[in-house]
């Protein structure tokens, strides 16, 4: 100890050294990031920290690491989910109308180890990752909605072009240690002018051809519904009659005479009162006789 008093410089820069060494060998990993230790470029050892579905929150790897000073180097892997965007394009439809198409996908890097690899062992891994699932992003939009119509993004069939965007984007981001979470449409429109005017023409002409199909099948329906009623009635009556013909008569008769004599009200509009002058003895009333006669 006397000896390092006498030479208080010295005593200071050994301090200083071996803080730096102490640095150099201790790191601490948080819980929102993902370690990949390199030595001499080359990655040592699994990554730190490294995401894994279901994981408890204060029960991951992050915490103190060792690693050989000046040697070995971490490359720091976000762990959290990323957003990429797809602002503003043009995209065709199958039915070739220019749409433009302003989207996102959220995207977890879980393979670090493979990011790294993929990135060029650099430190802005989430950064380049980004502009790599850019382009990515935007060949499986276009893909995907050059065999859609753009009446299906109109209808719920949306969520399902999402979901096949989504399946295409992560077959082409698995070379990056990427799980695409989701990916969203939020917006597809046509542009002002001409092709707009006329795509909502042509819109309006098929909903009305199917307006006319709808009705036309309804009448045909309601025809067939009819003549099967008109038939079991047919056949109604016949039975009835087959089993007891006088009540057969009566009820017929009593059809006639309500009809007849405008039983059920006023008369129709446009319609006037008429008087009938009947002999006493005409068959017509022979109900009102008592027992029918024939």
């Amino acid at each position: 100890m006397t000896r390092w008093l006498r030479h208080p410089i010295a005593a200071v820069v050994v301090a200083i050294a071996l803080l730096i060494v102490l640095a150099n060998t201790l790191a601490i990993v948080p819980e929102t990031e993902q370690a990949v230790i390199l030595r001499f470029e080359q990655p040592v050892g699994a990554p730190i920290n490294q995401y894994r579905p279901g994981e408890v929150f204060g029960r991951t790897g992050a915490g103190l690491v060792l690693k050989i000073p000046f040697i070995d180097r971490l490359v720091w892997v976000n762990k959290r989910v990323l957003d990429v965007d797809y602002d503003n394009q043009q995209v065709l439809s199958r039915d070739q109308l220019p749409l433009e198409v302003d989207a996102f996908a959220r995207f977890r890097i879980v393979d670090p180890l493979r990011a790294v690899t993929a990135t060029g062992s650099t430190s802005s891994t989430e950064q380049q990752i980004v502009a790599a699932l850019q382009p990515l992003l935007g060949s499986s939009i276009r893909a995907e909605l050059g065999n859609q119509s753009f009446a299906t993004l109109l209808t719920p069939e949306r969520d399902q072009v999402m979901d096949n965007i989504q399946r295409r984007l992560q077959r082409l981001a698995s070379q990056y240690g990427v799980q695409i979470v989701d990916v969203r449409i939020k917006h597809a429109d046509l542009p002002a002018g001409s092709p707009l005017d006329s795509v909502l023409k042509r819109m309006a002409t098929a909903r009305q051809q199917q307006a006319v199909t709808i009705r036309a099948q309804g009448q045909k329906d309601a025809q067939i519904i009819r003549a099967q009623a008109d038939a079991d009635a047919a056949k109604v009556y016949a039975v009835s009659f087959s089993k007891d013909a006088d009540f057969y008569d009566f009820y017929r008769a009593m059809q006639s005479y309500r009809h007849t004599f405008n039983a059920d009200g006023a008369p129709a509009e446009g319609q006037g009162s008429t008087s009938i002058i009947l002999a006493p003895g005409n068959s017509y009333l022979r109900q009102f006789e008592g027992a029918a006669r024939k």
